[in-house]
Order: structure tokens, then sequence, then C-alpha cells
């Protein structure tokens, strides 16, 4: 007997044909004792359809936050629902909750919450009386009892962190894809599928634009030690392991992948003091905003007068929150003025190999400028690095250095 979570996707459960499939699927696969719960995100393009719906209320509707949540939990309820009277339907005993009725506990960032607690007794439960149960993931609900989003790709996270609570034996990643490719394949065509790859290489490529998973996701199975499955809704086939550590010939690539991520946009401000604590100044008034800040540079603007210019960037989506906040931080400095720019992209290459193999930054910017491709910023840590450059090259700039670190004669 085995407890095994399974989280499906959106395109997994797009249309109600999709949902009996994936009920008769599950049902075909089970062993007798087997307890599942699954965790599912809303139907296909059902999240966008609602903030379509909140921006013809308002053009900013993220505005209001709370409300936001109220809304766009309501689409999991929907797919959760309907996948259970899937399984009823086919003689098979189910029962849906929400996410908080499954015991996720949040902070109180409406969007961007996080699970601070899992208590899944509901669950527990409803297992031991022969239910497939069937949970809403992308949400939980506040110490008031408000419904709060994990961001996108939040069902990964909710899927995980019940597997760990649970303790359970799985975790299977259902999607459209079947893996997790050293770049995506639908920039890179020579892309080629990995085995197994290790968490902080899935963090690291999670963080820095891999949509496969959600980071929290990949953070969580690094805490409860749960190795984490991504495979294939649409086929059998094994997929991507994802795992402390390796256990079979995966180890042969100093690179694991090659990451990329369009929804950037890059924040400059110029000609501010450079004084002890002006950096903190900037980036702790972003951060009590909650918005995330990746690459960061600073360089002098004139030595003689002791000024500098701080460039950094931010996901595109936090642009409308994060300007003001911008604006009068310069203000308050009296600084030049802010720049945006938001034609830019970021490249990234990731491997724990590259620790102990120099020439490794070499290589890649070797194939940007092979490429023609200016680098705007660099950033660097212990298994990555990254390169900020125009958005128009982001295709060419993954296909150059895709082809540097693994040719095609090595593709398996």
């Amino acid at each position: 007997m085995g407890l095994i979570v399974k989280k499906f996707g959106g395109s997994s459960v797009g249309t109600t044909e999709k949902i009996l499939n994936v009920a008769k699927r599950i049902l075909a696969e089970k062993q007798p004792e087997d307890q599942i719960v699954m965790v599912v995100s809303a139907m296909g393009d059902t999240t966008d359809d609602l903030i379509s719906l909140a921006k013809q209320i308002d053009e900013e509707p993220y505005r209001y936050e709370r409300e936001m949540d109220m809304l766009l939990t309501t689409g999991e309820q929907v797919s959760i629902a309907l996948l259970t009277m899937a399984f009823r339907s086919l003689g098979q005993k189910a029962i849906s909750l929400t996410g908080a009725q499954a015991g996720m506990h949040t902070n109180s960032v409406h969007t961007k919450g996080k699970i601070v607690d899992i208590q899944p007794k509901r669950v527990v439960d409803e297992l031991k009386a022969g239910n497939i149960v069937i949970v809403a993931g992308f949400q939980g609900a506040d110490e008031f009892g408000d419904p709060v989003t994990l961001g996108r790709g939040g069902s990964d996270t909710s899927a995980v962190a019940l597997a760990g609570a649970l303790k359970a034996d799985s975790c299977e990643i259902y999607t459209d894809v079947d893996g997790i490719y050293s770049a995506d394949p639908r920039v890179e065509p020579d892309a080629r599928r990995m085995k197994e790859i290790t968490y902080d290489e899935m963090l690291e490529m999670a963080r820095l634009g891999a949509g496969v998973m959600q980071p929290r996701s990949v953070e969580m199975g690094k805490h409860f030690n749960i190795p984490i499955h991504v495979r294939s809704t649409f086929t059998t086939k094994p997929g991507t392991f994802i795992r402390e550590a390796y256990t079979m010939e995966e180890k042969d690539f100093v690179i694991r992948g090659v990451a990329h991520d369009e929804k950037v946009v890059k924040i400059a401000i110029l000609g501010i003091p450079n004084n002890p604590g002006i950096a903190h100044q900037i980036f702790s008034t972003l951060a009590s905003a909650h918005i995330v800040v990746d690459m960061i540079v600073q360089s002098i603007r004139n030595i003689e007068k002791n000024i500098t210019d701080m460039v950094f960037t931010i996901a595109a989506d936090d642009l409308v929150k994060a300007r003001p906040i911008v604006d009068q931080v310069a203000n308050n400095l009296n600084a030049i003025a802010v720049l945006v720019e938001d034609n830019v992209a970021k490249v990234s290459i990731v491997g724990v190999g590259m620790l102990g193999n120099p020439g490794i930054a070499a290589r890649m910017f070797g194939a940007l400028a092979s490429a023609d491709i200016n680098i705007d910023v660099i950033s660097t840590s212990e298994i990555s690095i990254s390169c900020l450059v125009k958005s128009s090259s982001i295709k060419q700039a993954v296909n150059a250095i895709h082809r540097e670190f693994f040719p095609v004669k090595e593709q398996k």
C-alpha cells in the first residue's frame, strides 16, 4: 500500500473530457490498497479568464489583492468538484476539499501567499473512509479565514507540501510535457530531457525562469526530502525525478540546463549618494512591499562627487506596484532620474558541476559574443550565471548557449 500525492495542472484538466480521462487513468493505475490524494489546478485558461474579467472592472485589479484572491480561488473549486463527480460516476468514492478544508494555513500576503502550517486531519480522515481526496491547489487560508493564493504555479507547492505533511511515499507532478528539459523545448529544439536533477539545481532553474516547477514547491520537496516525479499526463513514460543527489549517469553534464525569463524589467536609479545605508534604504522599501529583486549592479557615476547608479531587475508583474515606491525613494535621495526598461530578458545557465570547472563563464560569454549578443548585466551564484540581454535576442541567446554546453552529438 502506498500513499501517493498526484498533482494535475490546468492543461491536464482543461475540458470535461480530459477530466474524465484523468479519473480513468488514476483508477487504471491504482493498486487496491493505495491511498491517493490529488491536487488540481483550474481548468485550462480559467485563471487568465478570471483576471481578464477583473480588468474589465479596473485596469489594475491587483490593487485589490484580497478580492483578487477571492476571485481566483474559484477556478480550482470548479476543477475539484468536476473531478470528484467524474470519480463517483465511475464508481469510486471521492471527495473534494478546498485548500482551507485540507488544512493549508498561509500568511496574509494576498496573491503571493506562503504556507506557514499544514494540518491535514480532514484529508487523513477522508482517506481512512476510502475516498480519493481531491484538493484545490494554489490556495489556502490565513488566520482570518480569508482565501490566499500562492502565486503562479502554486498548485505544485500545494502538492509537495501536502506530500510532506502526510509523509507520502511519493509526489507526482503531471503536466503537458514529459519531464524537465535542458532548455525550453519550444525555444531550443535540441533540448534534452533529464532523467533526474537535484533539488538545488531545479530550484535555481525555477527561480531563473524555467516554468515547469514553482521555486517554493522545490524548496518544500527539499525540506521534506520528498522525491518529486515530473511526468506527462498524456503518456505513461517516466519523466524527470527531482531528488537530493544523482543516482544515474546524469553527472556527466557540467551544466544541467539553460533557463530564460522574458517577464523581467530593469530599473536604474541614477545619481544617488554613494553612502552607507543607501542600498538598504532602496531594497528594504521594496522588500516591505513583497517585491523580489533579482540582479543588482552598483556603479560609480562620479568619483569626485561621490555619486553612484543603482541598477536592478524585478518581475514585470511587480512593476505597477514597484514604480511609485522607487520614484518616492529616488525623490528622497535627490536622484537624477529613474529609468525603466521592459525590453530586456534574462538567460541563465545552472549546474552544480560548474563549481569545480573553471572557464564556464567564459564559455557562456563566448557563445553570446559569437551570436553578436550584447550583455547588459551579469549576476552569479554558486551554481548559476545569469545575463541580461535585449528581449529581441533571447531565443538566439538560448540557442547559442545550449549549443555550447549541449552539442548535438552528445545528446542521448
